[in-house]
Formats: structure tokens, sequence, C-alpha cells
């Protein structure tokens, strides 16, 4: 009887604990979501000027020659506020100009569409492993005398 309550105890506390972690998940929205209505204002014909009155700045615009502007939205989500976001939902709407400076035509790319990019990567790629302490000392490339020094300020 004693083991029957204690364990419905156990259960009631469990239950409780899962149902407060739930509610502290956080939704993350980046970028600007481009609304029918809005859209319905650049039309296909319709000068740069007004796409940038209507929709705004491009998150971005092609590299070379200005003709396509960007405009990219995200939504992310975490379940807890230390935890590092997940990517959920990603929308890139292109607009594409012709000589001429007019919308030639209209795009719209979601995560389906392609791959997930990063507009702002904060993280340099480089060449080569790195290696930790301890993998540096079992591929011999570490002298651990020379490395303690070093860290220790040591003179020579």
């Amino acid at each position: 009887m004693k083991l029957l309550r204690n364990a419905a105890i156990a259960a009631t506390l469990s239950a409780s604990i899962l149902a407060g972690c739930q509610g502290t998940g956080e939704v993350l929205n980046q970028g600007y979501i481009v609304d029918e209505q809005t859209l319905a204002l650049a039309p296909v014909g319709s000068s740069r000027e007004q796409v940038l009155l209507s929709l705004g700045s491009p998150s971005s615009t092609a590299t070379f020659d200005n003709e396509v502007f960007y405009y990219v939205s995200q939504k992310r989500t975490r379940p807890v506020a230390f935890m590092k976001p997940k990517l959920v939902e990603q929308s890139i709407l292109a607009v594409y100009f012709n000589k001429d400076g007019n919308v030639e035509r209209l795009a719209h790319y979601t995560l389906q569409d392609g791959k997930v990019f990063d507009m702002i990567s904060r993280v340099t790629p480089t060449g080569g492993a790195e290696l930790t302490f301890l993998g540096q000392l079992l591929k011999g490339g570490a002298n651990p005398a020379s490395m303690v020094q070093n860290a220790l300020g040591a003179q020579k």
C-alpha cells in the first residue's frame, strides 16, 4: 500500500514538472513577412521605386547587377532560452527586374525549395583540422613541456 502511494506521488510530481517545462518555449521571428495585400502593391510591371515604397528595403540584393531584390524571413524555435534556436520556416521573396528597372517576375521560395543558408555568417571557415590538446599529444605534434611553459608565461 505504501509503495502504491509513493508511486502515485512520484507520478504526480513528474507530470507537474513536465507540464511546467512545456510553457518555456520561445518562437523567434526574424525578417520581413510579406502579406498578400502588400505584395499586391508591387505587381509585375511596376517600377523599382514602387517596389521599394511598398515592400521597403530588401534583406539582400543580387551581388553583381542589382537586378534582384530578396526579402528574407525566418521563424526559429527553441524549447529553453539557453538552447540554440532551430530553423522551422524560411521564406524568401525574390523580385526580379528587367533592364528597364521594372518587375519582370516574382518568386517565392521556402525551406523545401532549397538549401538553408545563413545571410550573415559569423564563422570564417579555415583549412585543416583543429586538434584538442589530447589529440595533439596522441598525434605527437605537441610538446607538453613547452605548452606548459607557454601557458605559464615562462621565459626561456
